[in-house]
């Protein structure tokens, strides 16, 4: 019996000595296998210095798929504002690219740079101008040095529908340009000083006379011409703006509802700052759509104010993202249980095409001052 086993016993040990090797050098490669750290969150807010703020928007690109073009406009905002810190980014998105994509690539791009990462949001619209673009960012940077020593006004979109076919935008912009320029007028400013505008249309078939038109009427902001959904059934261009001031308000914060530009009880069609400092959120989202979602968003809008020392109480400005009239029609209806209906802040409301989430119905952000 013995005989017969030695060999076995011996083939078994020469088959566990040969394994050996192997499983040294596997568990050696398994030591040096890294777990990448995901990128951080952008901040949900950030608390800024107005008078050192300028505004900047990436030039046109359609080389490459979504990400390179991401990174491409980064780049490009970060060689503009010349040291400056990025301090917001706002992204219009064409195609059918990840949405999800954007934060990432912006975490990883400023994290690399060990730069402080800026409030972020991200929106889907139906079209950008120039074949392949699938991005445009507009940025917001603190810059070295003061630019607006007595203040800003922020302006609430102006244009407006027609029963015209949706590629017939001119007639439409030409009316939020008049809007625009009365509403700068009114807060002591001229064109030179509107420095940033952000329209959005109906069609971009039109898109040169658009930009020609606006380079005219406001020669030295930065311009974004958007269409907010694929599809749309009349013609529409609604304008929004940022204007410096020539001369200081004389409060802090003043709301205004000029009698001859069709006033409304709730939002104000310019407010007028000269707040030290102002706080720029990225986007709060409603997920689902019932009223409750749309309620929760802005409860926990209310909690990301509170961490820089706000409130809803101190909104100057509202951009919201709603995917459709109905849900559009309910965050109007429940707003003012959070904002200041005494006061309404300036805002722009479009139904637009996607947010990042597959869930996601609504999405709002927006500019205050501190308490």
């Amino acid at each position: 019996m013995l005989s017969r086993a030695f060999p076995f016993c011996c083939a078994v040990l020469l088959a566990t000595a040969c394994l050996l090797p192997a499983q040294k050098k596997n568990k050696k490669k398994e030591e040096i296998t890294q777990v990448l750290e995901i990128p951080p969150d952008p901040p949900a807010a950030v608390t800024v210095e107005t008078a050192r703020l300028e505004f900047l928007v990436s030039p046109l690109s359609g080389k490459g798929l979504l990400s390179a073009q991401v990174r491409e406009a980064i780049k490009s905002l970060r060689n503009h504002a010349r040291g400056g810190q990025i301090v917001k980014l706002r992204a219009f998105v064409a195609g059918t690219g990840d949405l999800r994509r954007v934060q990432a690539i912006v975490s990883d791009e400023f994290t690399d740079k060990k730069l402080p990462l800026p409030a972020l949001s991200t929106i889907l619209v139906g079209l950008l101008p120039g074949e392949g673009t699938q991005v445009i960012m507009e940025g917001v940077i603190v810059s070295k040095k003061a630019v607006n020593p007595q203040g800003l006004a922020f302006l609430s979109g102006m244009g407006g529908v027609s029963k015209e076919q949706p590629d017939q935008v001119l007639p439409m912009l030409d009316r939020a340009i008049t809007d625009l320029s009365k509403a700068t007028k009114i807060a002591g400013s001229d064109k030179s000083d509107v420095l940033r505008v952000t329209c959005l249309l109906s069609s971009l078939t039109q898109i040169g006379e658009v930009r020609t038109r606006l380079a005219i009427a406001f020669p030295n902001a930065a311009a974004t011409a958007v269409q907010a959904q694929r599809a749309h059934g009349t013609s529409l261009a609604e304008c929004e703006a940022v204007v410096r001031l020539q001369k200081a308000p004389a409060d802090a914060v003043v709301f205004l509802n000029p009698a001859d530009m069709a006033p409304s009880p709730n939002f104000s069609k310019l407010v007028l700052t000269k707040s030290p400092q102002l706080i720029l959120t990225g986007t709060q989202t409603a997920f689902n759509s019932q009223e409750s979602d749309i309620r929760l968003a802005f409860e926990r809008m209310a909690k990301v104010l509170n961490t820089q020392k706000s409130g809803m109480k101190k909104v100057l400005f509202s951009h919201l993202y709603p995917l459709s009239n109905r849900l559009l029609e309910t965050a109007r209806k429940i707003r003012f249980d959070f904002f200041d209906s005494t006061r309404p802040p300036a805002s722009t409301a479009l139904v637009f095409e996607g947010l990042p989430s597959m869930d996601a119905m609504l999405a709002f952000e927006l500019v205050a001052v501190p308490n």
